[in-house]
């Protein structure tokens, strides 16, 4: 055995042990509490699990939830936001903890406002709800950079998501400052507090492989890393079939019901962190929203196949992306769609059907969660789905034909499935619920005039000069220089500039060639705009202009303004990805290409874009 294979086997079985002490810490702890709480004669309060659900203080709990980001919203909406969650079903709000906006310079942290977490945890628990926090630290959520803080790109020898000491050092810092600020602020449920289940990274598998033999010791590091801290709650990784124990495995998606290959241990239940509820909206792209019945039907769907007891809405209420915290060409406008609009006000009618699919679940809460469970088939796409204790059963008949009417017999009576449905039988006998059947009324959005801002008086504009000295600036060089490295995530903007003497040769047509890793480009030749070029979320990554121009003879300014619409937001290696301009030339007639790349570039960052103003 090599000295490498040595030491990777010695690790692993370090983390095994690590792991297994860890679980009998976290197992004997309740044992402990349990026995605190019998000489006490109060009531212990703990968070378990078992193959039907996450129990509370030894008792199962069916739990709805849904996603509300508080950097999304503003405090002075955080009570009405949860107060319609509660009123529509919800047991639980869960959100993410965002790194980059508590941290974004390194050392230096930010908990107000918008951000106070603490706060909007207060908030929920004031209002009768529990929370499930992500605490990541790496989220996607088509948020700028994964919700990593910009500078974690300087450290020296990082590499994100890995079996990586560098990033392990600065993840395991934050996490735990997270931990730490719960327990202190008495947040987790054993403390009296609302916070039954936290996440620990998020979405791991889809880029596990990237990073070969990097990749599975830093899942089973993060699970250790994440149980030692003893927050008292159990903790999961959604999309990580291979959760260690006693890390609770979940899925993320649209149909978790077809999907979800389970959980992967007998003892843990099947949880579903994030259910779409639309999807985000992109720049160039229509809304796509989802129908309430849809959503209904893979709610449904997954508790009766896969016995499902946590279901959270993603999202219940998205928001807004302020100010520059949106990923690559997201809108500022986020899940506009989902039960609880941008604005917070409540989106017809998915919020109703949702509520009464909520209501009819908890009606048979003990079958569903202690009961035996058989299923039936009625035909190629119809089947049944039955939980039944000695005094009470309920029934899922499903039917997955998308296009034809089923009628079956169940028991004593003959029943009607409308296509693509399921109907949720209390007692198994009588019809309380159809996700197809849609009682609410659509609501209509209106908007009204508050204030006038018509006056033209009260306008100004700005407007930036094009730039076309290439002196007096450190950004210079005879090369381009990276975007994102440059502008140090200040402004989502870069000018490249340089000089360019033409000598005149005919009268052939010139082209201006620009080849881009950013999202947009203007391009102007001294002074005057020549074209632009952009990409878009589903597009190539470069972005090409080629733009027929006209140059004086002797010299002239090119200045090229690179553009992002947002950060990445996901995939392996983030801190590699370069952005900006990459390749210039000039195209005369059929003549071979001048190339640029060589030449003396100037780049100038922070410009005063553009800026409307009203006073």
């Amino acid at each position: 055995m090599s000295m490498a294979a040595a030491a990777a086997a010695i690790t692993a079985v370090l983390l095994a042990a690590l792991m297994a002490r860890a679980s009998a810490a976290a197992a004997g702890r309740v044992w402990a509490d349990e026995e605190k709480g019998a000489h006490n004669g109060t009531a212990r309060r703990q968070v378990t699990y078992d193959g039907r659900s996450l129990m509370l203080d030894g008792a199962r709990r069916m739990l709805f939830s849904g996603d509300i980001h508080y950097p999304r919203s503003t405090p002075e909406m955080w009570p009405r936001l949860i107060e319609s969650a509660r009123e529509g079903g919800l047991d639980v709000i869960q959100t993410y903890v965002f790194w980059n906006v508590h941290e974004p310079i390194q050392g230096q942290y930010n908990f107000e406002g918008r951000y106070d977490l603490v706060k909007f945890i207060r908030e929920i628990h004031a209002q009768g709800l529990y929370v499930s926090l992500r605490v990541g630290p790496f989220i996607e959520a088509e948020w700028k950079y994964g919700g990593l803080p910009f500078w974690l790109r300087g450290v020296p020898n990082i590499t994100f998501r890995c079996d990586n000491e560098p990033y392990k050092v600065h993840m395991q810092k934050f996490v735990a400052k997270i931990v730490n600020m719960m327990k202190d602020e008495k947040l987790y449920y054993p403390q009296g507090g609302p916070i039954i289940i936290s996440q620990i990274e998020n979405e791991y598998k889809l880029i596990e492989g990237a990073f070969h033999s990097r990749g599975p010791p830093y899942v089973r590091w993060a699970a250790v890393m994440a149980v030692n801290l003893q927050t008292g709650v159990p903790w999961m990784m959604c999309k990580q079939d291979d959760a260690p124990d006693p890390i609770i495995n979940t899925c993320n998606g649209l149909i978790c019901g077809e999907t979800f290959i389970g959980p992967n241990k007998p003892n843990k239940p099947a949880l579903w962190t994030e259910n779409w509820t639309s999807r985000y909206p992109l720049y160039g792209h229509d809304p796509r929203y989802r129908s309430p019945a849809d959503i209904a039907f893979a709610v449904a769907l997954f508790i009766a196949r896969k016995k499902g007891s946590f279901v959270s809405y993603y999202m219940y209420h998205g928001g807004t992306n302020f100010g520059r915290f949106a990923s690559s060409y997201v809108t500022t406008s986020y899940y506009d769609g989902a039960p609880l609009d941008e604005y917070g006000l409540i989106w017809q009618s998915t919020w109703s059907h949702l509520r009464e699919l909520h209501a009819a679940v908890k009606q048979s809460e003990e079958p569903l969660l202690s009961g035996s469970y058989s299923t039936y088939s009625f035909g190629e796409q119809q089947e049944g789905h039955v939980f039944e204790t000695e005094s009470n059963c309920v029934a899922f008949l499903v039917n997955l034909d998308k296009h034809k009417t089923s009628n079956i017999q169940f028991g004593e009576a003959s029943f009607q499935l409308a296509p693509k449905s399921i109907s949720i039988l209390s007692s198994c006998r009588r019809v309380v619920f159809e996700t197809a059947k849609v009682n609410a009324q659509h609501g209509l959005r209106t908007a009204q005039v508050v204030q006038s801002l018509n006056n033209v008086d009260s306008w100004k504009i700005f407007k930036e000069p094009i730039p076309l000295a290439i002196n007096n600036t450190t950004h210079i060089g005879h090369r381009f220089f990276e975007h994102l490295s440059t502008t140090k995530d200040e402004t989502d903007y870069l000018w490249y500039l340089t000089r360019y003497d033409y000598r005149s040769n005919g009268d052939t047509q010139l082209v201006l060639n620009v080849e881009s890793q950013a999202h947009v480009l203007h391009a102007y030749i001294n002074n005057d705009y020549v074209g632009s070029a952009h990409g878009s979320h589903d597009g190539p990554r470069n972005i090409i202009l080629k733009t027929p121009i006209t140059l004086r003879k002797g010299q002239n300014s090119i200045s090229l303004l690179s553009v992002m619409v947002g950060s990445p937001d996901s995939g392996a290696y983030m801190e590699r990805r370069i952005f900006g301009v990459r390749k210039v030339s000039i195209q005369q007639g059929d003549h071979k290409s001048h190339s640029l790349n060589n030449e003396l570039w100037k780049h100038q960052v922070n410009p005063d874009w553009l800026i409307w103003r009203n006073e």
